[in-house]
């Protein structure tokens, strides 16, 4: 028996929001087991006074479980290096400190969110206002401070997300710990691309983190993600904050250019 075209269509909508709500509710459960797992080890490595891995660990988990797939080009920088990235999604953070157990600069208004601002901080986030113009000297003091510490850190010098397939103006204030910096150091841009399904996951506009974290729980189908080690350069031959500025940003839009085109990123 042949069933109407339009009861077809609306049982197989009702069967995709069936998996979509399950796959929203798998990837909550093992998130939440993944913290309950790597979170009690990290604070034994930590009563023990040793380099805890844990943390990236579980952003890698975090990463895996929704569904990315992870790749690297380039050469990557382990020690004394500051990276500089693109900025499209909160799902850079658990993508990019799964691979390279970074931390980062990001908003103090994240410092405030249920969860996420605790693991930032367990995550040594360093928070900074982008408004109050009147902290950015002592925010500089801070990075300068992280930056003597041997853990890289991550800076979205964009200072907001966009849907993958563009750049905005990178802003220099907080390049201003490189000029100069603090100790001998290399900056290392480096692109994140998540290919045809960037647009997909972005988080832009006016989507509340939760809607964009829901979407992105529902999501099937893996997510591509690539990050392209750009070559590193040092901070002290450019002089001041806008040159260093300038230069970080010549060489992502170089590289997204590229990886748009189709042509190897270089």
């Amino acid at each position: 028996m042949a069933y109407p075209l339009t009861e077809r269509t609306d049982t197989k909508r009702l069967a995709v929001s069936i998996i979509r709500a399950l796959l929203i509710g798998l990837r909550a459960l093992a998130i939440v087991l993944s913290l309950a797992i790597c979170l009690p080890i990290h604070y034994l490595w930590r009563f023990f006074r040793l380099p805890s891995p844990w943390p990236r660990f579980f952003f890698w988990l975090v990463a895996t479980n929704c569904g990315a797939v992870i790749k690297t080009r380039g050469n990557r920088l382990k020690q004394d290096v500051f990276y500089v990235s693109n900025h499209i999604s909160w799902f850079d953070i658990p993508v990019i400190a799964g691979v390279t157990g970074c931390t980062f600069v990001a908003q103090d208004g994240i410092a405030s969110w249920p969860i996420i601002g605790w693991l930032c901080r367990i995550n040594k986030t360093i928070f900074v206002s982008r408004t109050d113009r009147m902290q950015v000297s002592n925010q500089i003091v801070i990075i300068r401070e992280a930056i003597e510490e041997k853990y890289p850190i991550t800076v979205f010098p964009e200072g907001t997300t966009t849907d993958g397939h563009s750049l905005l103006p990178f802003k220099p204030s907080l390049f201003q710990a490189m000029a100069p910096p603090p100790k001998p150091i290399m900056i290392q841009p480096m692109l994140l691309d998540f290919g045809k399904v960037s647009r997909d996951i972005a988080w832009i506009g006016e989507e509340a983190a939760q809607d964009n974290a829901k979407r992105l729980f529902a999501r099937l189908g893996i997510i591509p993600a690539t990050l392209h080690f750009l070559d590193p350069f040092d901070p002290a031959d450019f002089g001041d904050r806008k040159a260093i500025c300038a230069e970080a940003e010549r060489r992502i839009s170089t590289a997204l250019s590229a990886s748009l085109s189709g042509e190897p990123v270089v």
